[in-house]
Formats: structure tokens, sequence, C-alpha cells
């Protein structure tokens, strides 16, 4: 037993004397696989993050059921305001529903921020109602409501003026996060604003119990209406099942597996170019083709230990100063991810130090000692 520790430990040794005598090179491979790490998990971070973080605010908003259009998007930045506001009142009067809240949801274009158009009233009855940090309700057309994350990022407080969807507005009161959009107007202005009078984009409803019962009761006035529990609503907000978001999330993973096979493979076909003569004198001393293989893959598994390290926690620290600088734009981290983006960088190195290692392997080793 000691023998094989005292090989394993020799073989150790001679992998990381090979490292540190190329500190330049060891140390780009091992950038070039961090930043294959921190691309995907920071762009699957950022796409998970974004949508937990926004199925949270709808949960937040205190409706058991939501109500929309026929073929409607689940991402309320694509919603149209096409229902009769009057749905609402018709809903109201199911005997399942408690109250609803009219909504008209507007993107404002240069951030891409959404924008409720609400009845403060029936919004605010929906639960325990907004938690006020600062200020107040609107009380005219062209005040508005911000909640603290945004105002936070830009740096507003009550008595400011906000350009949102290309008018300006006065901040009467900022909220606490979590009721749905960032920033909140009458209806009435978003009605006129967006070109929708008397109409709206969803109605929040909240039931009396029983929302099952409540939700055939609202499909009973409008059939071709998409129907929803809250619950649903925030099963359907996860990236496992946005079948849009597949592709991107490939793309990326697969563009951090090229990104280390390529830098890999470089490396290590130059180093072998570099230490022909040596390879040559380790298989004269007795190496077979396996140990000079073992010998360079174990060198990149090293390297790439380290850049995966590397990654992580540059990741962390990424999302730490994101938290900080820009705490709207969350980036959700899962150890699942963690361990998916360490063994992608260590599959694409692999791949990418086979073919040189077996290219030195093959050396014959007279050729290689005679080789300058």
């Amino acid at each position: 037993m000691n023998d094989s520790f005292d090989g394993t430990f020799s073989l150790f040794q001679m992998l990381w004397g090979n490292i540190v005598a190329r500190p330049l090179r060891s140390f780009l491979t091992v950038v070039a696989i961090s930043i294959q790490v921190v691309l995907v998990l920071l762009i699957v971070g950022l796409t998970t993050g974004v949508i937990s973080e926004w199925a949270k605010r709808q949960e937040g908003v205190g409706a058991d059921i939501l109500v929309q259009p026929p073929n409607s998007s689940i991402f309320f930045a694509f919603a149209s305001a096409v229902m009769q506001e009057s749905l609402g009142d018709k809903i109201a009067a199911l005997p399942g529903v408690d109250e609803v809240a009219p909504t008209l949801s507007l993107t404002e274009p240069k951030n891409l921020v959404i924008v409720y158009g609400i009845d403060y009233q029936r919004f605010n009855a929906l639960s325990r109602g907004f938690l006020f940090r600062s200020g107040r309700p609107f009380a005219s057309p062209d005040e508005v409501i911000a909640d603290d994350i945004i105002a936070q990022t830009k740096h507003l407080k009550v008595g400011d003026t906000v350009t949102l969807l290309n008018h300006t507005f006065t901040v009467c009161g900022i909220v606490a996060h979590g009721k749905g959009a960032r920033y909140f107007i009458p209806l009435k202005t978003a009605q006129e604003i967006g070109v929708a009078e008397k109409r709206v984009s969803m109605f929040y409803v909240r039931s009396k119990g029983d929302i099952e019962a409540t939700r055939q009761q609202i499909l009973s006035l409008g059939p071709q209406n998409r129907v929803l529990s809250i619950t649903e609503y925030m099963s359907l907000m996860s990236s496992s099942n946005l079948p849009q978001l597949k592709p991107f999330t490939r793309t990326m993973v697969g563009l951090g597996i090229v990104i280390s096979f390529l830098v890999v493979l470089l490396n290590v076909h130059t180093m072998v170019m570099e230490r022909t003569r040596e390879i040559g004198i380790l298989k004269a001393l007795g190496f077979t083709r396996l140990g000079i293989m073992r010998m360079l893959l174990g060198e990149t598994v090293i390297l790439t230990c380290f850049g995966c390290l590397l990654g992580i926690a540059l990741t962390f620290t990424i999302q730490a100063v994101m938290k900080q600088t820009n705490p709207g734009t969350p980036v959700l981290i899962t150890s699942q991810w963690v361990g998916a983006a360490a063994l992608l960088a260590l599959a694409g190195a692999s791949i990418g130090a086979i073919y040189p290692s077996l290219r030195a392997a093959s050396f014959d080793p007279v050729v290689a000692l005679a080789y300058e």
C-alpha cells in the first residue's frame, strides 16, 4: 500500500513539476478554462434567476388566479391589451370570487422594465397591500409608485421625476418589491399611453377559497380565455419548462465546451512539440504509451481543476457585485449547475488533450531523441 501511495505521490510531483516549469502557459490555460466555467454559470444563472424572481413577484401580488387573453404569453412584457375592462365586473359578480384587479401591462422600451397600470384600490386589496418605504399612493394621473429595487438601482426618491413610456411621472411612493412590476401607474393613464381605452392585459383574481371551482366559473364567462391558478403559472416559470430557452442554454454550454477544447488542444499540442526530446527520454527509460498519455492527461486534469475553482470563485464574486450594483438583475447559481459546469469543462479539456497525447505516445524514441 505504501509503494502504491509513493508511486502516486511521485507521479503527482512529476506532473506538478511539468506544470510549474511553464508558468505562463499553465496560467493562461487555467484562465481560459475559468472563462468557460464563468460563461456557463452566468448565462444559466441569469436566465434562471430572472425567471425565478419573476415567478416570486407574481406570487407576491396576492391573487389565486390569473386571467389572460387566448394564446397570451406567460411573459407579460409581450402581453397585449385586448380584454375588455368590463369583464372584470362580470368576474367580480361570480360567487367564488372575492376580489378582481384589472391590470394593463406595458413595457418601457429603453430598458424593458415592466410597468403596471392598476386600479390602486382593487390591486391593493388583493393582498395585505403595498408596504410603503416612503411616500404615498398616487393621487394624480402623472404620479408613479416605484418598488425599492428599481429605486435603489435608479437612485430614486419621493419627489423625483422619471420618464417612462415617453411620459414624465413624479415618484409619489416607494414600496417593497414583490408585487409584480417595478413601476405602478394609474390604470387610466396606462390606457391613454397604450392607446387601449377600457381594455386591459389581464385580471388578477382572488378566490374565496376554492380555487379550482372559481377557475371553472371564470372559464364559463369565456372558455377561450387563458385562466391559470398562480400555482400553475409558477410551475410554468421554470427554465426547464420554457422550450424557447433550451436552445439558447445548449448553445452557450456548447460554446463553453468548444472554448475549453480549443484552448487545451492548442496548449497540449504546443507542449508536446516542445517536449518531444523529453518524451523520447521518458520512452527510452521505459515509459509506455499509456504512461505518456496518463502523464499528459494528468497535467490537463490538474489545470482544469484549477480553472474550475477559479471560474466558480469568479462567478460568485460577479454575483455578489451584481447584487450590490444591479439588484434588479438576479443571478441564481445552483449547486447542480456548478457541478455541471465543472464536468463540462473537464470533458472539453480531456477531449482536447486526447489527440496531442496520442501523438506524443506514438513517438519513436530514437527519432524523438534526435529532435532539436
